[in-house]
């Protein structure tokens, strides 16, 4: 973006202007841009996380939501070298690894087992462009591409009893009409709109699938669809304010046209050990829950909003007092495997300082009930699966044995 630098806001206007947002239900573009470009007045902060808690109370009430699932990474192959990832291996690494689906099926046991009810497909982008070796393991076995592979690690998935929930890098529109037969929900994380970040020596130079018009035809193709989707921001990693801004703004911009995006998460970047970003600091936490408060400002009260617990645990509160409304999943079988270093907090602690700090933990779907009792999201057998894991009100049920688990 070469516009001129937004005209910063004093700490009234701040009031002011989010007032406004809170009372108007959401905050136009001029005065977002504004604010991000304000966050650095502690008072202006303050006005945001103020007007975000606020917001947040009026669409959500003290509910905070989580998921208990599993995680499976179908494949960690990809042909995307992004700057800041250490989930993607090579074929020839010691680490590479590609699910077979008595591995599925084992994993999806343990997770029916301990009352999970989410299965998360999580897999690197269209490996078999890049690697010949994995063209023939598909082969082998029968698919042309992993995505069919993945149709068909989904299906052994709701088989098992979970209801899966699949992040597969970008998916055509026919992928995604396939896996819809299988999976209650699916997401891919716009990440940022800004197309500096694919330049040299940026974030994604060498990630072709993180071309943001790419990444936002993909999410119009699932509304088109009808899918409940999940989106969300990935914040520090060369992006400035004026592009998070907008990255936040195009995500309201797709809910607003096809009212399919169930949940924004707001990731801030970590730098990790052996990639290129590794020496590029993480924004700090105070910048960090202002902008997941200008987040609940611009998405509006009633979107969900999450962050991941295990990315902040020093700070939980504090996101919940920047108007996150949910947690998003927690596994007590199986570990995050895109943040490895970043174990989850069980679900008995995050109950604890989830209500220490004035908030109710409730157990969900990897769907949440807004879209849950619309029919047209859903294959039937899927909705149908998805509504005896549900309480009354569309969340999950959970056990006198579980919640103390």
């Amino acid at each position: 973006m070469n516009a001129a630098p937004e005209k910063p806001v004093r700490q009234d206007d701040a009031e002011r202007i989010v007032r406004a947002a809170v009372e108007d239900g959401r905050l136009p573009e001029p005065l977002a841009l504004r604010l991000g470009a304000s966050l650095q007045d502690a008072g202006v902060r303050q006005a945001i996380l103020e007007g975000a808690a606020e917001s947040k109370r009026r669409g959500k009430g003290d509910r905070v939501t989580v998921s208990r699932n599993v995680f499976i990474p179908l494949t960690n192959l990809c042909r995307d070298r992004c700057s800041y990832c250490t989930f993607a291996k090579p074929p020839d690494s010691p680490e590479a690894r590609t699910y077979g689906l008595d591995e599925v099926a084992e994993v999806v046991r343990g997770g029916v087992h301990t009352g999970c009810t989410e299965a998360l497909f999580c897999l690197g982008d269209k490996p078999e462009i890049a690697y010949r070796s994995h063209r023939e393991w598909l082969r082998e076995r029968g698919h042309r591409s992993t995505a069919d592979y993945l149709v068909e690690a989904c299906r052994v998935g709701f088989e098992g009893g979970l209801l899966p929930h699949t992040n597969a890098g970008i998916l055509s529109a026919d992928e995604m009409a396939r896996l819809r037969a299988w999976n209650a929900s699916m997401g891919l994380m716009l990440e940022s709109t800004s197309r500096r970040l694919r330049g040299k020596g940026m974030a994604h130079q060498y990630a072709p699938d993180k071309e943001p018009a790419v990444r936002i035809r993909m999410h119009e193709e699932a509304g088109e669809l009808r899918i409940p989707f999940t989106s969300g921001i990935l914040l520090g990693i060369g992006e400035n304010e004026a592009e998070r801004v907008d990255t936040l703004l195009t995500i309201r911009s797709l809910a607003d046209r096809f009212g399919h995006i169930q949940e924004c998460i707001v990731q801030p970047f970590h730098p990790k050990p052996g990639t290129r970003m590794r020496y590029v600091a993480a924004l700090p936490d105070e910048e960090v829950t202002a902008w997941i408060g200008l987040a609940r400002l611009i998405l509006g009260p009633e979107m969900n909003l999450q962050a991941p617990p295990n990315l902040a645990p020093e700070v939980l509160e504090r996101l919940l007092r920047a108007g996150v409304n949910d947690w998003g999943g927690v596994s007590p079988v199986t570990v995050d495997f895109i943040n490895p270093e970043a174990p989850w907090p069980t679900l008995v602690e995050l109950r604890r300082r989830t209500e220490a700090a004035g908030q109710k933990l409730v157990e969900r779907l990897p769907v949440y009930p807004e879209h849950l009792e619309q029919a047209d999201f859903f294959e039937p057998r899927v909705r149908e699966a998805a509504l005896g894991l549900a309480d009354e009100h569309g969340y999950a049920r959970v056990s006198d044995s579980q919640e103390a688990a």
